[in-house]
């Protein structure tokens, strides 16, 4: 096979090295021409519509690559894949989610999943990736309605915002683009307790708790300097009456890692001071113990709300 022409080498450069078939035949590269490379080791066929100019691994963007292009236009990468895309952070699924239409049939793909919708997928594309992707708010509604687990639907909306990957009240703006959504009176629910302050599900969890036992919401994310001159940030704090401050820290699960357990310590001796009273806790206790929890809350001074 002769050197492709400078177009083809433009536009598998712009694609991380992957190429429809049907993109190649109006730049002069015929069936032939493909046949060729693969013979010669210079290129592989990835599927019965994508090959790649090079042989060897996928990386994972060059996998996305590879099932936006079989399953053609308007397909885009969605669900927790897109969301991996831009920058969410331990929430890694190891299928890849392609948003497709539901007009056409697809083969199986090894690691790919195929999610048909009839949603507008073309409003839906991130202008600000090459690879075709879902901007965050769609992707993430879309992923959290059909996210089997409720739970988990709720801890994901909860981190791409606590992650800064985009706001409720964004958030509540695609969800009127979006409708008929499916949950979206719980997620309104969900995004306002967001939208007061609760970073993360632990949080949302915590005024969930107090609501349930009469105790008054905390203050959250209060802006403190540890002993060693650094900011911090406390989970939940409620100013008891004497002058005293009771801080909770609620511990997720990846916590009870030896390096997570040590800062963790280390921040609670920075943190501590005379008349602040700091108390741990775990995320699964507020889930599922909340009046265990409440109980010590008020044991150690915290007011119910009647009281």
């Amino acid at each position: 096979m002769r050197r492709p022409p400078a177009a083809v080498t433009a536009l598998t450069n712009a694609q991380d090295g992957m190429v429809a078939r049907r993109q190649l035949r109006p730049l002069g590269v015929n069936r032939d021409h493909v046949a060729a490379g693969v013979r010669a080791q210079r290129w592989a066929e990835r599927s019965s519509v994508v090959v790649s100019t090079f042989t060897g691994e996928l990386t994972r963007r060059q996998h996305a690559w590879l099932g936006v292009l079989h399953a053609g236009p308007p397909a885009i990468v969605g669900g927790y894949t897109a969301l991996e895309f831009h920058g969410l952070k331990n929430w890694h699924r190891d299928d890849l989610t392609i948003l497709v239409d539901c007009e056409e049939h697809l083969e199986p793909l090894a690691g790919i999943s195929w999610f048909r919708t009839r949603r507008p997928l073309g409003l839906w594309h991130s202008r600000e990736h090459a690879l075709p992707l879902a901007r965050v708010e769609p992707a993430v509604l879309l992923c959290a309605a059909y996210e089997p687990s409720w739970r988990t639907a709720q801890g994901l909306l909860a981190a791409v915002v606590q992650q800064r990957l985009t706001t409720a009240a964004r958030l509540r703006e695609q969800m009127e683009r979006l409708k008929p959504l499916r949950r979206a009176p719980r997620f309104r629910v969900l995004l306002a307790e967001i939208e007061g302050g609760a970073g993360s599900l632990a949080e949302v969890d915590v005024t969930r708790m107090c609501r349930e036992q009469g105790l008054p919401r905390p203050h959250r994310q209060r802006r403190r300097k540890d002993t060693g001159g650094r900011w911090r940030y406390t989970d939940c704090e409620w100013d008891l009456p004497g002058g005293t401050t009771l801080v909770l820290e609620v511990d997720g699960a990846f916590h009870m890692e030896v390096e997570h357990w040590e800062d963790d310590l280390r921040r609670h001796r920075g943190l501590t001071r005379p008349g602040r009273l700091i108390v741990r806790c775990t995320s699964r206790e507020i889930r599922d113990e909340p009046f265990q929890v409440a109980g010590d809350l008020r044991a150690l001074g915290l007011r119910a709300l009647c009281a």
